[in-house]
């Protein structure tokens, strides 16, 4: 894995192999595509001499077993870790520090390719002990994290994105803060906090090099769906559906310029139209999959909020008519909504209409203070109390 930008823009092929093995998981896949998806992995896993990765494969039954080809596999990592050492034990006595240093990586870096997870964080540890610069520590930063990426260790990322920004406090370029910038968004998006997702992916819009995690149009597929359900309609306007960076690419994905610009235009029945074609893209992404359910209904949530925010009282057909559904549908998907207290309104059942009851957020406030201030009196009352005893 190249802790730099990955090689010609393109994508650090591990992670394209974790995609792969993603998909080869998932249930919406179908055989045909599987038996590719198969073939193609081999080949990855035989290129890099991924023997542990081999292992578990076949333990897991995704591959058959084949003992020659592990053996050939083991002998080679064997014989290409027995020649790593001789350079280091080479550079350690008649080379400087910055070759030592350079020997280490070289071994973390083909610990990494042969997908020995453990054995690579320890290697790149005793890297970072030969390390004085600030750049090449957080480039070995960049290298774990993309180990935390391939292996969707969480603890792992979260404790490499903490010890950048320390390591930033010393110093360091703003290409790599940048593109660490990049590296948190994805890992916020992956655990749900999408909020602070798009955030980041904003600020980092027209600076994007990070293309070793993934290709420009993919990053704006990420910023768009985050920043849909986070951001409200002044600031999704500037800040996405007039953004320049955007307007060049969101075209190469399908259905994202319509879901974007359809949702922000009001026009309910092509944003539902495109909402659709993208459901198979997000379920396909081993990122949002497993948000997949909680981004459907967040999505529905901030569409129809939208809608009832123009109305005190609309019917359900005017409702269903300009979604394109079924008055049924409007009465389901409202109800549950509703009950789940996501928005804010009523159904007449009998008249067939719909009553927005917006809260009024001055009051609540004011109730909230009234509350919290009664709560403190109690308790000044109950210590005073205590003191005179």
């Amino acid at each position: 894995m190249d802790g730099g930008a990955g090689e010609d823009g393109k994508q650090e092929r591990h992670l394209v192999l974790a995609h792969k093995l993603f998909l080869l998981s998932h249930p919406s896949v179908d055989d045909l595509s599987k038996v590719a998806l198969r073939a193609e992995v081999l080949d990855a896993v035989k290129s890099d001499d991924m023997a542990p990765l081999f292992e578990s494969l076949v333990t897991g039954g995704v591959l058959e077993a084949d003992a020659a080809l592990l053996a050939e596999m083991r002998g080679r990592i064997d014989e290409e870790i027995r020649k790593l050492d001789e350079k280091i034990a080479d550079a350690e006595e008649n080379l400087g520090e910055s070759e030592v240093r350079e020997a280490h990586l070289a071994k973390s870096l083909y610990f990494i390719r042969v997908g020995e997870k453990e054995k690579a964080l320890e290697q790149l540890k005793v890297t970072e002990g030969k390390t004085v610069a600030v750049g090449q520590k957080m480039d070995l930063v960049f290298h774990t994290l993309q180990i935390g990426f391939f292996y969707m260790d969480f603890d792992l990322i979260s404790k490499s994105i903490d010890k950048a920004k320390n390591l930033f406090e010393e110093g360091g370029d703003w290409e790599r803060k940048n593109r660490l910038k990049v590296y948190e968004g994805l890992y916020c998006m992956a655990i749900r906090d999408f909020k602070k997702a798009a955030s980041l992916f904003l600020d980092s819009i027209s600076t994007f090099t990070t293309y070793e995690l993934f290709p420009y149009d993919t990053f704006v597929f990420y910023t768009v769906l985050t920043s849909v359900i986070t951001l409200d309609r002044v600031s999704l306007k500037q800040k996405v559906v007039d953004a320049p960076e955007i307007l060049a690419v969101i075209g190469k994905v399908p259905h994202l310029s319509e879901f974007l610009n359809s949702l922000y235009n009001c026009q309910y029945k092509s944003f539902f139209v495109a909402f659709s074609g993208l459901t198979e893209q997000i379920k396909l992404d081993r990122y949002l999959q497993p948000h997949f359910r909680y981004y459907m209904r967040e999505v529905r949530t901030v569409v129809y909020s939208q809608f009832l925010e123009s109305y005190k009282s609309v019917t359900m057909e005017a409702m269903a008519d300009a979604f394109g559904v079924t008055v049924d549908f409007i009465d389901q998907e409202l109800s549950r909504f509703i009950a789940a207290g996501k928005l804010h309104c009523k159904i007449d059942k009998v008249a067939g209409v719909l009553e927005t009851n917006r809260p009024d957020e001055r009051n609540a406030f004011y109730q909230a203070t009234i509350k919290q201030g009664d709560f403190l009196l109690n308790r000044i009352q109950k210590l005073s109390r205590v003191i005179d005893l």
